[in-house]
C-alpha cells in the first residue's frame, strides 16, 4: 500500500538536522616525503561524546524497548488498578515487583536482539546448506536435535519449573512429583515433542502436505488419551499441565528458529512455492509436546507408587534449606547459561564439523550470543521477582471478591470480567500478533483483514481465560471444557478451507508469548491455591483453544461473504442479460412524404 505525501513535507523532512560539509574538510590532505612519495596516513580513533552515543543508540534501542513495554506495561498497570481499587489490597513488595518487571523488559529486549544476531543466522545458514551436504535422513536428525535444543532456550519454560513450588503434594501427588522431581524429564519430553514436530513440519514443507490430515492424526490420539487420563483420579491432575505445555513451547525461540531452518530447507529443495508454507509449525509444536507429557504421566504412574513420592516429600521437609545453586540469583544465572550455551554449541558443531562451513559475520554472531545469555539471565530474574510474584499475589487475592457480595454469582461475574479484559488487553498488546495479521492479510489478498484477525484472536483468548477462571471457581474438570472444544474445532476444520485452517491453528501460539505464559500460569496457580483447588493449570490451554475456534468461525463467515458476493454478482449479471434479451428492438421513425403546408 502506498501513501501520498506533499512535496513540501518530503523536503522539510529531508532537510531537518542536516548540514552540507565539503569533502575536503573531512579528508586528510596527503603528505609527501622529500622524494615525493606519499606518506601512509593512519586516521586517529573516533572519540564520541556521551551525547553522540545517546543520539546513535536512541533510535536503535527505542523501537526494541517500546515493543516490550507495550506488551508488559498495560498488563501490569491493569493488575495494579484491579488489586488497589477492586480488591482494595496493597501490593506487597511493590519495589521488588517493579524491579522484576523492569528486568523482564530489559531482559526480553536483550534476548530478542541476541536471538536476531546470534541464533537466527545459524538457522538460516544451516537450513540453506544442510540439504546440499546431507541426505534427507541426516537433515531430519539435525532438525530433531535442534527442536530439543530450542525448547531448553525458551524463556517461558522456566515458568513451568517455578510452578512446582505452589502445588500441594498431598492433593496432586503425581503433578507435584513431575514438577519438582522430574522437571528435567518434563522439559526433555517437551523438547522431544518439539523435535518431532520440527521433523514433521520439515517433511510437510518438502512434500507440500496439507495441514488438515496432520491435525487429525495428532489431535485425535491426544484427545483419546486425555479422556482416558480424566477417568483416572491420580492422572487427572496432569491434564492441565500437559495441555499448558503446548502453549509454553511456541515462544520467540522455537517458532522463528525452526521455521527459518525449515523454510531454508524447502527453498534449497525447490519446494517453497506455497505462500502458506510457513504456517503449521506452531500447531505441530503445540500438539506433540502435549501428547509427550500425557505419556510421561502414564509412565510415571506405572513405575512410581504414591507412597514413594510421599516419602520423598517428607524427606524434603526434614532436610530443609535448598542448596546454593537453587537459590536466587544463582538459579537464574545457571538457568540462563544452561538454556543458551548448549544450543549454541550444538549449532556451532553442526555448522563447523558436519557442514564444514565458516560462520559468517563472526563478531556479530558472538555479540548476539552474549546478548542472548545476558538477556535470558535478566529475564529469569524478572520472572522470579516480577511476573510470578505479581500474578500469584493477584490470583491469591481475587477470591476476596466473594466476601464483599452476598450473592456468589456477582463475585464470579466480576472475576470473569477481570480475566476477560486481562486476556483481551494482553493479546491486543502482543507485537507478534500484529506482524502475523499483516502477513495473513497479504497472503489472503485482503479477504482476511489484519484487524479482523487481531480482534478474533483477542476475543478467543479473552473468553478462554475467562472460562478458565470460572473452571477453577466452580471446580469444573478441565476435560469437560477441553475435549468438547477440540471436537468442535475438528468439525470446523473439516468445514473450513485449508488457508483458514493454517491461520486459525497457528493463531493460538502467537498469543502465548514469554510475558503472557508466566503471568497467566502464576495467576491461575495463585487463584487455584487460594480456592483450595487441586491445581491451577488449564487456563493457558483454554486460552489456546479459544482463538482457534474464533478464527475458524471467522473464516467460515468470510467464505460465506465471498460466496454471497459472487452469487449477487451472478444474479445481477443474469438480470442484465435477461433485460437485454427482453428489450424490443427500436424501429427507426417513418418519414412522411406529404408536403408541409
Amino acid at each position: 500500500m502506498y501513501k501520498k505525501y506533499r512535496y513540501g513535507e518530503v523536503m522539510s523532512a529531508a532537510t531537518v538536522q542536516q548540514k552540507i560539509v565539503s569533502y575536503n574538510q573531512i579528508t586528510h590532505k596527503p603528505e609527501y616525503d622529500p622524494e615525493g612519495h606519499e606518506l601512509h596516513y593512519t586516521p586517529p580513533k573516533i572519540h564520541l561524546r556521551w551525547l553522540d552515543v545517546y543520539r546513535l543508540l536512541q533510535p536503535y534501542i527505542q523501537v526494541r524497548l517500546f515493543d516490550q513495554l507495550r506488551a508488559i506495561l498495560p498488563i501490569a498497570f491493569y493488575l495494579y488498578l484491579f488489586q488497589e481499587y477492586i480488591l482494595l489490597a496493597n501490593i506487597n513488595e511493590l519495589q521488588v515487583i517493579l524491579f522484576g518487571l523492569f528486568a523482564v523488559v530489559i531482559g526480553l529486549m536483550l534476548f530478542m536482539e541476541g536471538l536476531k544476531y546470534g541464533l537466527m543466522p545459524f538457522g538460516e545458514n544451516i537450513g540453506d546448506v544442510l540439504p546440499r551436504k546431507l541426505g534427507l535422513n541426516g537433515v531430519l536428525f539435525i532438525v530433531f536435535l535442534l527442536g530439543i535444543g530450542v525448547t531448553l532456550a525458551e524463556p517461558a519454560i522456566g515458568a513451568l519449573k517455578a510452578a512446582g513450588s505452589i502445588v500441594d503434594p498431598y492433593q496432586a501427588t503425581y503433578l507435584y512429583f513431575i514438577l519438582n522431581h522430574r522437571s528435567g524429564a518434563l522439559v526433555l519430553v517437551v523438547g522431544i515433542g518439539v523435535g518431532l514436530a520440527a521433523v514433521v513440519a520439515t517433511l510437510r514443507l518438502i512434500k507440500l502436505w496439507n495441514l488438515k490430515p496432520l491435525i487429525y492424526m495428532t489431535l485425535i490420539p491426544t484427545l483419546l488419551l486425555s479422556f482416558y487420563m480424566h477417568g483416572d483420579s491420580d492422572l487427572r491432575n496432569i491434564l492441565g499441565l500437559a495441555w499448558d505445555c503446548g502453549a509454553v513451547t511456541t515462544g520467540p525461540v522455537t517458532v522463528p528458529l525452526v521455521l527459518s531452518l525449515g523454510i531454508g530447507i524447502a527453498a534449497a529443495t525447490g519446494r517453497s512455492d506455497n505462500a502458506l508454507a510457513g504456517f503449521g509449525i506452531v500447531t505441530l509444536a503445540s500438539i506433540f509436546p502435549i501428547l509427550g507429557v500425557l505419556l510421561l504421566g502414564v509412565y510415571i504412574k506405572a513405575t512410581v507408587p504414591v507412597e514413594t513420592i510421599l516419602s520423598i516429600v517428607q524427606q524434603g521437609v526434614v532436610t530443609g534449606a535448598l542448596p546454593w545453586y537453587e537459590t536466587t540469583p544463582f538459579f537464574e544465572i545457571i538457568s540462563g547459561i544452561r538454556a543458551i550455551v548448549p544450543l549454541v554449541i550444538f549449532l556451532f558443531c553442526v555448522m563447523v564439523f558436519i557442514l564444514k562451513e565458516k560462520i559468517p559475520k563472526q563478531k556479530f554472531v558472538a555479540y548476539g550470543i552474549i546478548l542472548a545469555i545476558i538477556g535470558m539471565i535478566v529475564f529469569n530474574l524478572g520472572l522470579t521477582h516480577g511476573l510470578t510474584k505479581l500474578g500469584t499475589q493477584t490470583g491469591g487475592l481475587v477470591p476476596s471478591v466473594f466476601e464483599r457480595f452476598s450473592e456468589h454469582w456477582i463475585g464470579a461475574t466480576i472475576i470473569f470480567v477481570f480475566a476477560w479484559f486481562l486476556g483481551f488487553g494482553a493479546t491486543l498488546a502482543e507485537p507478534a500478533l500484529h506482524a502475523v495479521g499483516l502477513t495473513v492479510e497479504t497472503l489472503t489478498q485482503g479477504s482476511y483483514k489484519k484487524n479482523l484477525l487481531i480482534y478474533a484472536v483477542s476475543l478467543g483468548v479473552a473468553f478462554g481465560i475467562g472460562c478458565g477462571v470460572l473452571m477453577l471457581i466452580y471446580r469444573v474438570p478441565l476435560a469437560y471444557l477441553l475435549i468438547p472444544g477440540y471436537v468442535v474445532a475438528i468439525i470446523l476444520t473439516i468445514m473450513c478451507k485449508e488457508e483458514y485452517v493454517n491461520i486459525a491453528w497457528d493463531s493460538a501460539g502467537v498469543t502465548t508469548g514469554p510475558v503472557t505464559v508466566p503471568l497467566v500460569l502464576a495467576l491461575g496457580l495463585g487463584l487455584g491455591n487460594s480456592l483450595h483447588a487441586l491445581e491451577g493449570f488449564g487456563i493457558l490451554a483454554l486460552a489456546s483453544i479459544g482463538p482457534i475456534l474464533t478464527v475458524l468461525i471467522t473464516g467460515l463467515w468470510i467464505e460465506w461473504q465471498v460466496r454471497r458476493s459472487h452469487k449477487t454478482k451472478q444474479q445481477v449479471h443474469l438480470i442484465l442479460e435477461d433485460a437485454k434479451r427482453a428489450k424490443p428492438a427500436i424501429k427507426p421513425p417513418i418519414l412522411s412524404t406529404n408536403p408541409i403546408i
